[in-house]
């Protein structure tokens, strides 16, 4: 619904005084930030009439930061007949121009489509653990942990206490003591978690900043290496091999393989922490042999707490050999951190489990948790001095190593050997996200839906709304879900476009804040929304 007007077309209900505290005339957006430019531009829209137009294509891309304009026209045919069942042409949009929501997942460059982005990663989470979106619900009753792997140390940084904590001091050490460079070894301050000094190294020159830019490069190796790592200890705590093995003259009936009798799906997520290094957040859940749709029963030959155990020791055993980015140095051995986190989680309790569940059982909780992170990016500073002086010092690194890569291959190139590629060329590429070139949110194949097929989804219903809208026939909900996540072989018709990119970003600065603030009045009644749901439940 538009925050412009008290209803929309899509038959969300009118808002009253006496409901969200951020409707009607006394409940203004926050226009921070509107220049006398961009407030001249808002005054135009108002003169020439076409502020309607306006707010009906920035509703249409559910108030996009910098939406993507296309021109062009396209038309719907039905595959059995040849039928153009329909068309649509840019010129027929609110501006005349169609608008295409921009997509980034990072809510600092676009709050929208991350949260979008978020409520997608919640569905494909929440999936997993319960079921529904095509995933059967007896996966509930499958083992499922939790898994939090940090970093490891790089230096001393200023901290703040956990929420939910009282209030300590930073780093409480004898004032005398003093490190190599002079400065004091602890900090007897108490900071917020807003502080600007919170993930800031103690000491810049004892940090080391070159550890922390190759572990970060390397982290997406360290996770590869822990799933092949638990898959060998769960082949072996349940007696069967970690692969397949053909069948030999000696021996015509191979012995059983851990694909036959259990498998591990999961869904993970990387986190970036206050000092920038990545943590990996999991949800890891025990399936049983893979099936058809891959969701079959979890062996009971497994408990989940030999599960949790066999997760920790594949974490703290696994490691990774990084060539060193200095000619003539030994290479270094990465390891996650010492802080390890393993929780069981469960939507379904078993009456032979007498382990306690994590502490908010409700999986839409961990879900959201997830969720949440699947947004915040490496660049997103919660201090002007953070992201100025420790964040600004990584991305330094980063481009010292990556130019130090490009001169050992320029020489490599003029003595003519043909080694292999520098592992640290490309580093400069990744260092706005410090270093980190994995992707924030993945999953194993068959732990839950895919990001595509529920984007897929929401298509199919904004077209099917339409429709009704056109027509005036009411939606018919009759296995609605099961249509909207076929698979594309059942699709009966075809779209076909020609299409030319105009450009990104609104017209104007007071277009752009215009939007932002229905964004943002949109998340504040989302938020108004759910804890009127959460009141009414509990």
């Amino acid at each position: 619904m538009s925050p412009f007007t008290s209803s929309g077309a899509s038959g969300v209900p009118s808002l009253g005084p006496g409901s969200f505290p951020g409707f009607g005339e006394d409940a203004p957006l926050d226009l921070h930030g509107l220049t006398d430019a961009g407030a001249a531009a808002l005054v135009r829209r108002f003169r020439d009439r076409s502020m309607g137009a306006f707010t009906d294509a920035a509703a249409s891309v559910h108030y996009c930061t910098r939406p993507i304009h296309l021109s062009g026209s396209s038309q719907t045919v039905d595959t059995r007949t040849g039928e153009v069942l329909s068309s649509y042409s840019s010129t027929d949009a609110p501006l005349g121009v169609t608008l295409v929501p921009c997509g980034n997942r990072r809510a600092s460059e676009c709050p929208s489509c991350a949260r979008t982005y978020a409520r997608d990663t919640f569905e494909l989470i929440r999936a997993g653990a319960v079921g529904g979106k095509t995933v059967p619900e007896t996966v509930a009753d499958n083992p499922m942990l939790f898994v939090t792997m940090t970093a490891p140390s790089f230096g001393h940084v200023h901290r703040a206490p956990k929420p939910g904590q009282p209030s300590t001091r930073c780093r409480p050490r004898d004032k005398a003591s003093l490190c190599p460079h002079g400065r004091p070894v602890g900090c007897m301050e108490t900071h917020g978690a807003t502080d600007p000094l919170v993930g800031q190294p103690i000491c810049v020159d004892c940090y080391d900043y070159e550890s922390h830019i190759i572990w970060q490069w390397w982290a997406p190796e360290l996770w590869r290496r822990f799933t092949i790592a638990l898959n060998r200890r769960l082949a072996r705590a349940l007696g069967v091999t970690e692969a397949k093995r053909r069948p030999t003259k000696r021996r015509p009936i191979p012995p059983p393989a851990l694909c036959d009798v259990a498998s591990v799906q999961y869904a993970k997520v990387a986190e970036p922490q206050a000092r920038g290094a990545m943590h990996f957040h999991s949800l890891v859940r025990l399936d049983g042999p893979r099936t058809g749709d891959g969701f079959a029963a979890a062996p009971d030959a497994l408990p989940v707490q030999l599960l949790a155990a066999l997760i920790e020791e594949a974490v703290t055993s696994v490691g990774f050999t990084a060539p060193s980015p200095r000619p003539g140095s030994p290479d270094g051995l990465l390891r996650f951190g010492q802080q390890l986190d393993v929780r069981v989680v469960r939507s379904a309790h078993r009456p032979d489990d007498d382990i306690m569940p994590l502490a908010s059982e409700h999986v839409e909780r961990v879900a959201g948790y997830l969720a949440k992170y699947a947004t915040k990016a490496a660049s997103d500073p919660t201090g002007a001095g953070r992201e100025n002086a420790h964040y600004a010092r990584l991305r330094a690194e980063c481009r010292r190593l990556a130019q130090h890569a490009h001169r050992r291959t320029v020489d490599a190139a003029v003595a003519a050997h043909d080694g292999p590629a520098d592992p640290y060329a490309l580093l400069g590429k990744w260092a706005h996200m410090l270093g980190f070139r994995g992707h924030f949110s993945t999953k194993s194949r068959r732990y839950s839906v895919t990001l595509g097929r529920l984007r897929r989804a929401r298509r199919r219903w904004q077209a099917i709304a339409a429709d009704a809208a056109r027509t005036g026939q009411p939606i018919d909900t009759a296995d609605l879900e099961r249509r909207l996540m076929a698979d594309d072989e059942e699709e009966t018709t075809l779209v076909i476009g020609d299409w030319s990119y105009l450009g990104t970003g609104w017209h104007s600065t007071g277009e752009a804040a215009l939007a932002d603030a229905a964004a943002a009045r949109a998340r504040e009644y989302a938020q108004w929304r759910a804890e009127r749901k959460h009141h009414r439940n509990h």
